[in-house]
């Protein structure tokens, strides 16, 4: 089969590759969908370290072809969203609720891939537990989430991340209620997420900060109510979000991953209010902040993965979708075949994307 595989130097397509069997608890899914996050940018780009070769691709849908014996809850035939966790479902972490913090979710690095014969085969790692940026691929299968055949699986591809990242803080994390108001830094995936997460909830207003212009109608049609958009590098953003909230807002979500956003956030914040991080700097990055200005019970929030609950979270999403309140759709904004990827990656660098999709069918 053919997969992106990258290689500690660049990322092509590749033939000739494999998935092992099948072993106790797992899946084999047949991917037709993967969207393009900028997580997989994070690898090539060297912010996330995941060592080569890897098959890419974290965020996917398709359909059930084998289960292991053990396996009830998929079946041959199922249209499936995938999840990152790979979270073992039995532990105290996933029981109460909090499969994110199960220590099988995190730093378990497997090989299902395999590429060449004889003394050539190597074996490649799989990026986030499931490497879709495949044909097949294998994943436990408390991953694979079951879905309405009616969903197009081009929409749904994009729920296993960036809807259950920035959806999932609003709801999960942050908790905003009706009428609080909130700052969205970054109108990418995650942010756009986030954007429409504020407005299923009720949040008052709502702005979204971008340095591309091209984004503010994105933003505003996911459910922004204001846009700014800084324009030059002393630009202060704390006092254009204070000419709309005289005394700063009640949540800030930072979706870039800079440490300095990180810190001009805690400036943006009212009394009470509170900061959730869902951008990733590069590893081992440190933001400071000054001290004083967070009394008055401000908050500064890490947050993984939406705080989500897939096997809940991701069929809400679809239920939502369903009912017309999640745009789900309306983040396609291009579908690529898997040999366009370069070209995909070009077109998200340059700002002309809500989201792209790879189609693999």
């Amino acid at each position: 089969m053919r997969a992106i595989v990258w290689d500690g130097k660049q990322a092509q397509v590749e033939s000739g590759i494999e998935a092992r069997d099948l072993r106790a608890g797992e899946v084999r899914v047949r991917i037709e969908a993967a969207g393009l996050c900028h997580s997989d940018v994070s690898v090539l780009n060297g912010t996330i370290q995941f060592p080569p070769p890897v098959v890419l691709g974290h965020e996917g849908a398709g359909e059930v072809i084998q289960v292991a014996p053990d396996v009830t809850n998929v079946a041959v035939g199922d249209h499936v969203v995938l999840s990152t966790l790979g979270n073992c479902g039995q532990c105290g972490s996933c029981d109460r609720g909090k499969p994110t913090f199960c220590r099988q979710s995190l730093g378990k690095l497997s090989r299902p891939f395999t590429s060449g014969e004889g003394e050539a085969q190597r074996k490649l790692f799989q990026f986030a537990n499931l490497g879709v940026f495949a044909e097949e691929t294998v994943v436990k299968a408390t991953q694979a989430v079951r879905i309405p055949k009616e969903v197009p699986l081009t929409s749904a591809s994009l729920v296993g991340c960036g809807v259950l990242t920035g959806v999932g803080a609003v709801f999960n994390r942050a908790k905003v209620q009706q009428g609080e108001s909130v700052v969205v830094i970054g109108v990418g995936g995650i942010g756009l997420n986030t954007i429409q997460g504020a407005a299923l909830s009720g949040g008052l207003p709502i702005i979204a900060v971008d340095t591309n212009p091209g984004k503010e109608a994105f933003a505003k049609q996911f459910g922004a109510t204001h846009f700014i958009c800084p324009d030059s590098t002393d630009f202060d953003l704390v006092a254009a979000v204070k000419e709309i909230c005289p005394n700063g807002v009640d949540y800030v979500f930072e979706c870039v991953g800079s440490t300095a956003l990180i810190k001009t956030s805690t400036e943006l914040l009212d009394w009470g209010g509170t900061l959730v991080m869902l951008g990733v700097p590069k590893m081992g990055s440190e933001a400071s902040f000054v001290v004083n200005t967070m009394y008055n019970d401000k908050t500064i929030m890490g947050c993984r993965y939406g705080s989500a609950r897939p096997q809940y979270d991701i069929p809400l999403m679809v239920r939502l979708y369903q009912a017309g309140r999640l745009k789900l759709d309306e983040l396609v904004s291009q579908t690529y075949p898997l040999e366009d990827f370069n070209l995909a990656l070009d077109e998200l660098h340059d700002g002309k994307l809500a989201r792209g999709v790879l189609t693999l069918v």
